[in-house]
């Protein structure tokens, strides 16, 4: 499978991380992550380049230093480099470093960047501020998906399958006949969703103080590639603003772990009732209830009926909702094709201790 490369993939809520070694796939990739004193996280390749062991199972020496478990020898995570070799002269084979990776910590999030390093730019990191931000109250997960990521896009994209597979708490009848609207700027696709004048879906209701009357209920959805989606969703008195009902940010941040399964975190993020542990009961149920409980098990099943095949060798059918999903795609798809159209050679290094790669 293809993968984006030069772009920033969320690897860890910043809360997983600490001074003890910890590894996860990313990309098809195992990943060795690591906090040092100072606070700051690194990322560097998790396999000892000698005889191939898991770094995160071996011993931390030093800061961000870690011992391999089978060899003794001893990685700097931040740059990479063998500092430490017990054998034989002590001489450190030129060959003998593991590759580092940009990790950047922000909005409560590691970013990890696997492509060229010259390219990873912070700036060009989604801005997720709000997360941090104090007048939001943000609670945030993460879920293990057994299933391609460009699936639950595919499902985030397209909020016409509220009506049906949450239906009694995030659907309603005024999704259904709810008018979508599909725009692209940059690489950035807009999949927005506006329903007026009909009842609140079960769960906006009860968050709206069983308001009880028609409101208007939109879902806007912004994606950035490959896989950061960010749904702006709400109810408010009908024709009247946003800031008068209730509202919040439901973020998406799909990581691939491999071409058939995702590392999904989420966060959701509201600027009411910030202080009402009610209503972050409420909100951590409705996660539990929508995405663990219906999305996953249905994405999941989807990956397992595709027995292995890409989704154009299926062909499927389209339907009008299918368009901001579509677009996702297609945009996804030019993104990989220009970057590996730009790609080097990939850099061959030699198996012999010492030896100059070529």
């Amino acid at each position: 499978m293809s993968y984006l490369n030069n772009v920033w993939y969320v690897a860890a809520l910043a809360g997983e991380v600490g001074p003890k070694p910890m590894a996860r796939t990313i990309c098809g990739e195992s990943i060795l992550f690591m906090r040092k004193e100072d606070g700051n996280c690194i990322a560097a390749g998790n396999r000892c380049p000698h005889r191939f062991a898991p770094l995160d199972r071996g011993t931390l020496v030093g800061d961000g230093i870690v011992q391999c478990p089978y060899h003794g020898l001893q990685f700097d995570g931040a740059t990479g480099r063998c500092v430490h070799n017990p054998h034989g002269s002590g001489k450190i084979p030129e060959a003998a470093q593991i590759p580092s990776c940009p990790l950047v910590e922000r909005h409560g999030l590691l970013w990890l960047w696997l492509g060229d390093k010259a390219l990873a730019d912070p700036a060009t990191i989604p801005d997720f501020g709000f997360m941090t931000d104090p007048s939001f109250r943000t609670q945030t997960g993460a879920i293990h998906v057994q299933a391609n990521y460009e699936l639950i896009v595919d499902n985030l994209m397209d909020l016409s399958h509220v009506e049906y597979l949450h239906a009694g708490g995030l659907g309603s009848e005024a999704i259904k006949r709810g008018r979508i609207e599909v725009t692209q700027a940059g690489s950035t696709v807009h999949s927005n969703r506006w329903c007026p004048d009909g009842m609140a879906p079960p769960v906006w209701d009860a968050l709206f103080d069983d308001y009880g009357k028609p409101v208007d209920h939109w879902l806007d959805m912004r994606w950035d590639p490959p896989g950061v989606l960010r749904l702006d969703v709400g109810v408010a008195p009908v024709n009247g603003a946003r800031e008068q009902g209730v509202w919040g940010y439901f973020n998406h941040f799909l990581t691939p772990e491999t071409a058939t399964s995702t590392h999904y975190f989420w966060s959701v993020s509201r600027a009411f009732k910030i202080d009402d542990a009610a209503v972050d009961r409420g909100i951590e149920q409705a996660v539990q209830v929508a995405f663990v409980g219906e999305d996953v098990p249905i994405i999941e099943s989807v990956e397992r009926l595709m027995g292995g095949k890409s989704f154009e060798e299926l062909r499927p059918v389209l339907l009008s909702a299918d368009a901001g999903a579509l677009r996702a795609r297609r945009v996804l798809r030019q993104l990989i094709a220009a970057e590996q159209a730009v790609a080097p050679a990939p850099r061959r290094i030699p198996i012999v201790a010492g030896a100059a790669a070529p």
